[in-house]
């Protein structure tokens, strides 16, 4: 008769020492991967881009002059894309700070910014320019 008893397993001190370990990597680690402000910025940079360049087009288009109203830090993000005969104004609320260029952006009937100068706009990490003479949004 074999009298060596094997016994397959953890011990307690095993364990605890993992779930520790595993409690600590969840607390410091895993909020990195669920934060949601990187999409938004990225979110609120495309929609600004995208209606800046929509008011370009626009404003080539009807031959008219077309301005964009830009700010930041709003709770929800709510772009405008209705034009009136009356009011050739369009506006732009996001969530993300935006850090240079908030204000008002308005394009002539060639598409050139108004004042005919370079702008450029800051959307939380992303940054995109209004070129000079030709107004193209990049």
């Amino acid at each position: 008769m074999n009298s060596s008893n094997t016994h397959r397993g953890f011990t307690l001190v095993e364990l605890i020492t993992v779930m520790v370990i595993v409690g600590i990597l969840a607390v410091a680690v895993l909020p990195r991967f669920f934060t949601v402000s990187d999409f938004e910025d990225r979110g609120s940079a495309d929609q600004v881009k995208s209606l800046l360049r929509f008011a370009q087009k626009t404003a080539i288009a009807q031959h008219q002059n077309i301005s964009v109203a830009i700010s930041g830090g709003a709770a929800s993000s709510d772009c405008t894309t209705t034009l009136t005969a009356t009011s050739p104004h369009l506006t732009c609320q996001v969530k993300s700070a935006i850090t240079a260029g908030a204000g008002t952006h308005t394009f002539d009937a060639l598409g050139r910014p108004v004042p005919n100068a370079q702008a450029t706009i800051t959307v939380g990490s992303t940054t995109f320019i209004i070129e000079l003479e030709t107004g193209y949004v990049h």
